[in-house]
């Protein structure tokens, strides 16, 4: 557990800042997402005395990424049911010039679950890719300096 802690502390940063309403709006860029990653490499690094492998960061990058996107769709499923634009869906598609197959598939497609489906299928993917960029840029932040390897002395010349 304490293996991932570092990723599930930044997918928490990402899915929590990408799901508040007002705050979401900050990541147009997948600004949060970035920053979740970031976060993400840096208490990893923190955690070890040593440099940490870029592999590392970039596993931990991904893995906070998924985790957010889970967040964030889960939270953006409820938030959007719960929301009185549904009204306003429902009231786009009662138009009479609307073929009914569209109307159907539509529904189903911003309703509850297959919605967070459809949400999770676009989401996850993206946010774990931003996420491993993250972790790749808090790696070139964070990466702890090896020390130069020791000079090695001169070839002893026999008979010299």
């Amino acid at each position: 557990m304490s293996r991932y802690q570092p990723a599930l502390l930044g997918g928490l940063f990402i899915g929590v800042l990408s799901s508040l309403p007002l705050i979401s709006a900050a990541n147009c860029c997948c600004l949060w997402v970035i920053s979740g990653g970031v976060l993400t490499t840096y208490l990893l690094q923190q955690r070890t005395p040593e440099a940490i492998q870029t592999s590392d960061a970039l596993l931990q990058g991904l893995l906070a990424g998924v985790i957010g996107g889970i967040i964030t769709a889960l939270a953006n499923a409820v938030i959007f049911d719960a929301a009185t634009k549904m009204a306003e869906f429902q009231q786009a598609f009662e138009r009479p010039d609307m073929p009914p197959e569209v109307r159907d598939m539509m529904m189903w497609l911003t309703t509850g679950r297959s919605r967070a489906l459809l949400m999770d299928g676009v989401i996850v993917p993206l946010y774990a890719i931003f996420g491993m960029l993250g972790g790749l840029l808090g790696t070139a932040f964070f990466k702890k300096k090896t020390p130069p390897a020791a000079p090695m002395p001169p070839p002893v010349q026999p008979g010299v």
